[in-house]
């Protein structure tokens, strides 16, 4: 078996040199009118299946192209097409290049939905791989999407993903405060920034975001496992500075007192076009669709770009976020021990306009994230990336639950607390890039050092209940328990300072670092087959204990049409450090800690990728099948004690599909079906075997977008857009105890009409049409806006 596998290879190679050196290869360099790289333009080979898109440089690629005549042609969907004669002869290399009418400005401002559905993208991979050729599953909201559907908050983008969504509100709360989503039924949060890591307690402002990419599946392997990523995570992409001068600002106006200003503003610093600067500013003022609930921040993110030489280049990113906000408190309507009172939000009779707040119990969530890199060519080969990450996060101010801590009655406590926790994060990442053959096979190698760390300050108070409230947003004014008068309390600062003082505030520090180094291999094996190899050894390690975790990847693509079809798999890998457990024996004594193995998630996914009809449709169907292993739950033998054995398994499919089926309209279309259950646990609320594991989201999502633009007539430079969003039915309480809670499903709808020129943007769009109410939670109720308007103009310069 041996021999006749290293005889295939041997032939493989072989007949992948020959077929090589009797072919040629045309480059060349796409430039705008103004003289700057031109990425993402198609570029085909008349006739043929042969074709490229260029990067970010402007270059592009085609290899194996037989001798003789042909016609090149540069299409894209914003540009004039182009095309040129060109002779190719055996073995030679021909350089063609072209210039579009199209200036940066207007090529960047016009970017379609699904231009960048076989882009290449260096962050997914970590390597510059298109679509096609990545055997993991993505998807990318683009800039021209948010402006499209006049994006004012970042949670609003993920709409446009299939298999995403939101369960829990940003709390603001220290350590996970930003907003939590479900993605494949497990959780995620906005973790990543430019692939590194990018903590929020609070919100992120879109200002500065060029793209998100949600990336599927366990993603450990080359992100490391300073985060859950069991289902996917979220990277968000900055604007980048360019070497010309131009930008926009803009004003937004909409429904609960929104007031919205930006600016995008971008120069080149010297004559040389070595040095350029961008920067981008919000601020952002909103009030709520409750009695309740206001928000105002300030955001500015300035970034640099240096250009030494053909070799050697820098950039520098920053982002400073000062962020205050009333946020209503969480309801939960559950104490996880006692049957439900109620089991639907019909029963519950929640009053949507309640907020259980007030706008004086604010909490303030300011963010700095800065990064460095450093880009270095060491040969034709080879390419050295260093980045340098550091982030800081605070929450101070009050944070607040209901919670139904006295089953049986109309009454819920309200709790109270003071936030006060600083996260100081710090990574370093050396990364080495090569683009070699060996034996006729090529590599595209990555090899990388990871270090992170974490230090969180804590100066927190204790918490307090303070009242008793009822899903109808009545308060009590005796004690439910013992019917005596209970004293009003204001909902006001100085009142609950007053109610948290006697308690203790809980100060400690805590550390934690991680040391990893990962490789990443994609072999062409043959023309059609590449396969993907990685692994990364993680290193954990606080004051306490320590871990170590191997995390493998495997990816297979297949490409029966080159550039146009591929047929995928993978296996990929998370995992997340767990903490030793103080443990006794059965009566209690002999307390010690019990060390614990890191939890692993392992994914098997299979399915299609399609871009197809000269790019006109772009699309993807997967399946997979996610094991969640080593969670920890009670030992059966010793109720004081724990053991690692819990298992959760989650399985689904998604389709996704980016389209132009006529000229001037785009679709962005996704369903995504997901099952997920506790396969072995304690018996606990959320690990009751063949019940859902709590977090997991609606497990049928739909989304839609469609945009039409006209381009001639009266209506020229006018645009309109339409779409919406099914969510189904979502147990966010599974336990034979307590039964069972669900929200109901649910379907919006939202539009917007445009005026687009080289100058002016004007923007009216209508978020949730049909006022639809519902909710999300993840073991509690929140309400959602019901219909709200934004207005927005735009200056570009």
């Amino acid at each position: 078996m041996l021999k006749q596998l290293s005889l295939l290879i041997v032939c493989i190679c072989t007949v992948t040199i020959s077929f090589a050196q009797s072919n040629a290869v045309v480059r060349g360099k796409i430039l705008t009118s103004d003289g700057q790289p031109a990425p993402f333009v198609t570029v085909r080979i008349d006739k043929t299946m042969l074709g490229d898109i260029t990067n970010d440089k402007g270059d592009f690629t085609i290899k194996n192209v037989k001798p003789g005549s042909y016609k090149i042609k540069v299409t894209n969907l914003v540009s004039t097409a182009q095309e040129k004669d060109i002779t190719v002869v055996a073995g030679q290399t021909l350089q063609v290049d072209f210039q579009l009418k199209e200036n940066t400005a207007q090529l960047n401002e016009v970017t379609v939905n699904g231009r960048n559905a076989n882009m290449e993208t260096k962050t997914v991979a970590k390597l510059p791989l298109t679509n096609l050729e990545n055997p993991q599953v993505y998807q990318v909201v683009t800039l021209e999407t948010m402006k499209q559907q006049n994006i004012t908050n970042f949670d609003d983008a993920l709409r446009n993903v299939p298999g995403i969504s939101r369960t829990w509100e940003s709390t603001g709360r220290g350590g996970d405060g930003a907003a939590y989503f479900a993605l494949r039924g497990f959780e995620a949060q906005p973790t990543l920034y430019n692939g590194l890591p990018g903590i929020t307690n609070g919100t992120l402002d879109p200002a500065s975001i060029e793209s998100i990419e949600v990336i599927k599946g366990p993603s450990g392997t080359l992100f490391g496992g300073s985060f859950y990523g069991y289902g996917g995570i979220i990277n968000t992409i900055t604007k980048k500075p360019y070497n010309t001068f131009g930008g926009e600002v803009a004003y937004n106006l909409g429904s609960f007192g929104l007031h919205r200003i930006t600016a995008d503003i971008n120069t080149p610093l010297d004559k040389n076009d070595k040095l350029a600067m961008r920067v981008n500013a919000a601020y952002h003022r909103e009030g709520s669709f409750q009695d309740a609930g206001k928000k105002e921040s300030f955001f500015i993110a300035p970034s640099f770009s240096y250009k030494a030489n053909n070799r050697l280049s820098f950039s520098l990113i920053a982002e400073i976020l000062q962020e205050e906000r009333a946020v209503p408190p969480v309801f939960f309507h559950s104490d996880r021990a006692t049957p439900l009172q109620w089991k639907t939000v019909k029963e519950l009779n929640l009053n949507n306009k309640a907020s259980f707040t007030s706008n004086d119990l604010t909490i303030k969530n300011p963010r700095l994230n800065i990064q460095g890199q450093m880009l270095y060519k060491l040969s034709s080969q080879w390419n050295s990336q260093t980045v340098i990450s550091k982030g800081r996060t605070k929450s101070a101010g009050i944070y607040s639950y209901i919670w139904d801590d006295e089953p049986g009655d109309q009454w819920f406590n309200q709790y109270f607390h003071d936030e006060g926790q600083t996260v100081n994060t710090f990574d370093v990442q050396q990364n080495f890039t090569g683009d070699f053959k060996i034996a006729g096979v090529r590599n595209r190698l990555l090899v990388g050092i990871d270090f992170y760390q974490r230090k969180a300050d804590e100066n927190s108070s204790g918490w307090a209940s303070g009242r008793y409230v009822n899903p109808q947003g009545q308060v009590a004014t005796q004690d439910p328990s013992t019917g005596a008068p209970l004293p009003k309390l204001n909902l006001t600062r100085a009142a609950i300072d007053s109610l948290l003082a006697p308690g203790d505030r809980n100060i400690s520090a805590t550390k934690n670092s991680y040391y990893s180094v990962y490789f990443s291999d994609v072999l062409n094996i043959t023309r059609n087959l590449d396969v993907m190899l990685s692994l990364r050894g993680d290193y954990f390690k606080t004051k306490d204990y320590d871990q170590f975790a191997l995390s493998p990847k495997i990816g297979v693509v297949y490409q029966p049409i080159l550039n146009k079809l591929s047929i995928f798999a993978n296996y990929m890998n998370a995992f997340f450090n767990v903490a030793p457990a103080f443990v006794t024996d059965k009566d209690g004594n002999n307390g010690y800690f019990k060390s614990l193995k890191p939890e692993h998630a392992n994914q098997y996914e299979g399915g299609v990728k399609a871009n197809l009809f000269n790019d006109k449709l772009q699309g993807t169907f997967s399946v997979y099948d996610i094991t969640v292993s080593n969670k920890v739950m009670t030992d059966p033998a010793n109720p004081n004690s724990v053991v690692q054995g819990g298992e959760v398994r989650s399985k689904g499919f998604e389709i996704e599909f980016n389209a132009q089926p006529v000229r001037n309209l785009t679709l962005i279309a996704g369903y995504a079906y997901n099952d997920i259950y506790v396969v072995k646990g304690d018996g606990g609320f959320y690990a009751e075997p063949g019940r859902a594991p709590g977090g997991q989201g609606p497990g049928n999502l739909v989304n839609l977008w469609a945009n039409y633009k006209f381009t001639n007539g009266p209506l020229r430079y006018f645009g309109i857009g339409f779409g919406g969003n099914y969510a189904s039915e979502y147990k966010v309480v599974d336990n034979s105890v307590t039964g069972v809670f669900r929200l109901p499903s649910y379907t919006l709808l939202n539009g917007s009409v445009y005026f687009n020129n080289n100058r002016f943007r004007v923007t009216v769009n209508v978020n949730n049409i049909a006022n639809t109410t519902y909710y999300i939670g993840y073991w509690s109720v929140n309400p959602q806006k019901p219909s709200a308007v934004t207005a927005s103009v735009a200056y570009k310069f």
